[in-house]
């Protein structure tokens, strides 16, 4: 507790020191820059800033996500009945806890701004869900799965996606009807620890024995914990990690000989596992509340539209995001509506939120997340090369 308590006390000075720097390091898109300005669609300008890893070995999932948030403001603007002109602000936080404080307060030297749209990785959203708070600054976040994030007292938080404890259960429960002997290793970030530990309690529920270890998400050398698991006897193994990782494990794996079922999170979900990974992530198996946009006939126009316009089939999280930006898009309508658009009357909207998405049907109960028992689980699995859809995990085979 002590730790924490330091950690965020030192999190709100640096906002504090940069919100009095000068604003030349922002990196904007789709409009003008700077605090609320003149343009197209009514004269004013607001701000959709995205929070995320836009660098470094986690940057795909943030291309994924910026990719979609930009896409709903084009539409947006484009359309011209929002009565105002929407933007986008880009936050690199590298998916590092460590380096959240700092996206955050680039975030908020833009007084145009009016929603964030992520954290996109768990750490980094609990370092500085507070900070949004306490700017009253609404987050609808599209991907950040943690399972406690939401317990933590962030003001002003909402998640498009079920969290891991709804997706560990899932998965877990999908798991315990073909296997009888899993080994779990995790990573040890807030997201990895979240899931294997959602993972873990449910399996030992049905009736599965359990073995767990954990590895510093810094390690590059796989080989002893591969090692591990084969001599386990497991039958399965689940991995609570992000994607790099995953490769890395899925090739050492691969090399010790291990012939058990390979499963993962949706941290692992990603074009960046497959090309690691290669050959060695064929068979692999990954759950996620996240949905392929390229095969659900409610994303058929946004898979086309976002194809042409990134010259790539949108991939995770991409839907996710959309619809989060489309959510805060348009709670500033509403808010303009009503005569007043600030920061706390679009977050006053952002949680009477009951929006048709592409995704879902999306509604927040009190803590912000996705009301108990709505939002779907989904699994995939990697062949050839490719990750496809298997649809719902309830009702996979």
């Amino acid at each position: 507790m002590r730790t924490r308590t330091l950690v965020h006390v030192a999190a709100l000075s640096a906002v504090g020191a940069m919100a009095l720097s000068a604003c030349s390091n922002s990196t904007s898109g789709g409009g003008l820059s700077g605090s609320a300005s003149s343009g197209g669609g009514g004269g004013t300008t607001y701000t959709v800033a995205f929070e995320g890893p836009l660098s470094g070995d986690n940057a795909q999932l943030g291309i994924n996500e910026v990719n979609g948030v930009q896409l709903a403001i084009d539409q947006a603007n484009a359309k011209g009945d929002l009565g105002f002109t929407a933007k986008l602000l880009k936050a690199d936080d590298g998916g590092d806890a460590s380096k959240a404080p700092a996206a955050a307060a680039q975030v908020l030297q833009d007084a145009t701004v009016m929603g964030v749209v992520g954290p996109s990785f768990s750490g980094a959203s609990k370092a500085v869900g507070n900070i949004y708070g306490a700017a009253g600054l609404t987050i609808v976040n599209p991907s950040a799965s943690n399972g406690t994030l939401q317990t933590l007292g962030f003001k002003t938080w909402h998640r498009v996606v079920p969290n891991d404890y709804a997706e560990g259960p899932a998965v877990a429960d999908w798991m315990a009807k073909k296997f009888k002997k899993v080994f779990i290793v995790n990573h040890l970030s807030d997201y990895g620890a979240g899931v294997a530990g959602a993972v873990e309690k449910e399996l030992k529920a049905k009736g599965v024995t359990v073995q767990t270890a954990g590895v510093d998400a810094k390690t590059t050398d796989y080989g002893a914990i591969s090692q591990t698991v084969k001599q386990s006897g497991a039958d399965a193994m689940f991995y609570g990690g992000y994607d790099a990782q995953g490769a890395l494990f899925a090739k050492a794996l691969t090399a010790v000989g291990f012939t058990g079922a390979r499963v993962a999170g949706n941290g692992v979900k990603s074009s960046v596992f497959t090309a690691g990974a290669g050959a060695a992530g064929n068979g692999w198996y990954f759950s996620c509340g996240c949905q392929d946009a390229t095969v659900a006939p409610s994303a058929k126009d946004f898979t086309a539209a976002y194809t042409k316009a990134f010259n790539t089939p949108p991939s995770t999280y991409s839907p996710e995001a959309f619809d989060a930006t489309n959510i805060v898009l348009d709670a500033i309508k509403a808010a303009k509506a009503a005569g007043k658009v600030d920061r706390a009357a679009v977050n006053d909207q952002v949680n009477k939120t009951d929006y048709a998405g592409i995704t879902a049907q999306i509604k927040f109960g009190p803590n912000g997340d996705l009301p108990a028992g709505t939002g779907t689980v989904n699994l995939y699995t990697q062949k050839n090369g490719k990750i496809v859809s298997l649809g719902d995990v309830s009702k996979a085979s």
